[in-house]
């Protein structure tokens, strides 16, 4: 129970349009509106730039003497070519980077600002469809286990007291088999799990010896509560006779991955359907080397509003567990990637089938991870509400104090509860119950650090606790004067966090070339400006020459024979050795 609820919190995302998420992307189809509205800017600009760079007519005209005419005529054509040259040139380049641009920051929308819808939904020919079937995130689950440090005491009615033993750190392994498209645009599909120790990780070793409470025996003994007094003797017996006791010493590995009891074979024999298992218990046994169900996701080929999210679970539309329709509905995503176009609205919801509900995260707030931008989802307070405090979860009773919730529907009626470690973030009561609790936010708080253009996790630490409701029932002998109290017996985290040469080339696709591109139209924008206006201002300039010509012409005739003379001299050539100087008209 505890794997899936901690390993596909990374789950749900209901992300859909229209449900205040951010706006529906174009369809794959559809083209840029930027693209378009550049060609006709474009050409605009080039004939702009043609229709300054040309002179206008009878700019040239005016009296002067015919020589002088002649020679602004010719330096006005060479001037006219040579502008018309040069924007014929510059046109062109003038107008391809304004064009480069709006590629550039199409490209850059397609590459980490808004990716193509094509390239997140669930298909081989997507490029995150081998992220959605591998999952390139590293995950770990780190167990720590609460060493009960006073049973007989507790037995004989006393406050229990714990130590905090571990982590105890294992290496989480998934992947995805029986991958099936259907034709409702969904994929079926079972995700495999299995976990390795990392003893450098850890602080023990899966030999270490820890006093628990005997989950068989407790668990037994509350379902028999309200039996004949006959039957609890006889179970009474039955526990002297296999040496069953309220509490074992046992080690972390045989806690963790199961160990031979003789109750499990005597009840196995008796009662065949009663537990769910046929050899070894462990509260981690069904989930090392096994499967959380056939899933059933809709692909976002067809509705991309609908992408990730669960069609089905083992054939199922709802579950059965509990006592409400809203109760039993299955909700969000399966807890492998997320919806992508994030909004701060948008809340994460997925289906644990080990916590056999779905279950909802909300936004807390936007950062970064290793220069990546992320959005935090946390666990609101509702989470473990009881349905005095929020109504909605009334479906999850019968109820103890706010902040734990009832499992037992689903876990062969064993009176187990699952809840934030240390009881954090629960009714004070249940942590002062139990001597060696102290919970606090920073330690006992779960996250998700989702990118939110792309609904990729990037980071995730995600704590819950199970624990086991005890008290002492009359006539079985092995429960002495226990106390009503809540006792935890593990709490997990699981973590994971992208690194290596995914967060690269995710941070190199996503991150970095968006940016370079977003600044570099700006540099090409800048670059299209320059060369538009260096022709304009050379044509601009000879203009300004012929003016001077032109203008020089209505002076004095002593002014005008100076011009004629210093036109003429132009035309003569130069005797050799002679320095030619500046005439300033």
């Amino acid at each position: 129970m505890a794997h899936k609820a901690a390993g596909h919190l990374p789950g749900r995302s209901c992300v859909r349009r229209g449900r205040g998420g951010a706006p529906p992307p174009a369809s794959p189809g559809s083209r840029s509106a930027s693209p378009q509205g550049a060609e006709p800017r474009e050409r605009r600009t080039g004939a702009g730039a043609r229709r300054h760079g040309q002179p206008q007519p009878g700019a040239l005209g005016g009296r002067g003497a015919g020589l002088h005419r002649a020679a602004v005529r010719r330096a006005g054509r060479r001037h006219d070519r040579g502008g018309a040259h040069a924007h014929q040139a510059a046109g062109p380049q003038g107008s391809r980077p304004e064009a480069e641009v709006v590629r550039v920051q199409d490209l850059g929308q397609t590459g980490g600002h808004n990716p193509p819808v094509q390239n997140v939904r669930i298909d081989p020919n997507s490029l995150s469809f081998n992220m959605w079937k591998e999952i390139p995130v590293p995950f770990y689950l780190s167990v720590y286990f609460f060493d009960v440090v006073n049973p007989d005491a507790v037995l004989l009615g006393q406050k229990p007291q714990v130590r905090e033993r571990g982590p105890y750190v294992y290496r989480e392994f998934r992947h995805k088999s029986n991958i099936t498209f259907n034709d409702n645009d969904t994929v079926s599909f079972l995700e495999y799990r299995s976990f390795q120790f990392q003893p450098d990780k850890s602080h023990g070793l899966e030999s270490d010896y820890i006093v628990m409470p005997n989950i068989l025996v407790l668990a037994a003994a509350m379902m028999m509560e309200d039996k004949p007094m006959s039957l609890k003797l006889i179970m009474t017996l039955a526990f002297s006779t296999l040496g069953e006791r309220a509490f074992m010493n046992r080690t972390i590995g045989e806690i963790m991955w199961g160990y031979e009891d003789p109750l499990i074979h005597l009840i196995n024999k008796y009662l065949p359907n009663m537990l769910p298992f046929k050899g070894k218990f462990g509260l981690f046994a069904e989930l090392n080397n096994s499967d959380s169900g056939i899933f059933t996701v809709f692909t976002g080929v067809k509705d991309f509003s609908r992408i990730h999210l669960v069609d089905k679970w083992n054939g199922l539309s709802k579950v059965n567990f509990w006592h409400s329709d809203q109760c039993n509905m299955i909700n969000g995503t399966s807890g492998q990637m997320w919806a992508p176009f994030m909004t701060p609205e948008t809340s994460l919801e997925f289906y644990s089938p080990e916590a056999c509900r779905s279950m909802k995260l909300i936004y807390k707030e936007s950062g970064t991870f290793q220069g990546i931008p992320t959005y935090r989802f946390v666990a609101p307070s509702t989470l473990f509400a009881n349905g005095s405090v929020y109504p909605p979860n009334e479906g999850f009773c019968p109820c103890l104090e706010s902040g734990i919730q009832n499992v037992s529907t689903c876990r062969f009626n064993a009176p187990l509860f699952l809840s934030h470690p240390h009881f954090y973030n629960a009714d004070p009561m249940l942590a002062e119950a139990v001597l060696g609790l102290h919970p606090n936010q920073e330690e006992h708080s779960l996250f998700l650090d989702i990118h939110p253009v792309t609904g990729i996790p990037m980071n995730c630490s995600v704590k819950l606790q199970l624990s086991l409701y005890i008290k002492a029932i009359k006539g079985i002998g092995q429960t002495g004067k226990i106390q009503p109290v809540v006792l935890p017996l593990v709490w997990f985290e699981e973590s994971g966090a992208m690194e290596g040469k995914p967060l690269k080339t995710f941070y190199t696709q996503l991150v970095l070339m968006p940016n370079v591109l977003h600044y570099a139209q700006y540099v090409l924008l800048a670059l299209g400006c320059i060369l538009l206006l260096i022709p304009i201002i050379h044509q601009l300039r000879s203009q300004e020459k012929c003016y001077l010509f032109w203008s020089s012409s209505k002076k004095g005739s002593k002014d005008k024979e100076a011009i004629q003379a210093y036109s003429e001299s132009l035309m003569t050539p130069a005797p050799k050795g002679t320095v030619l100087q500046e005439a300033r008209l």
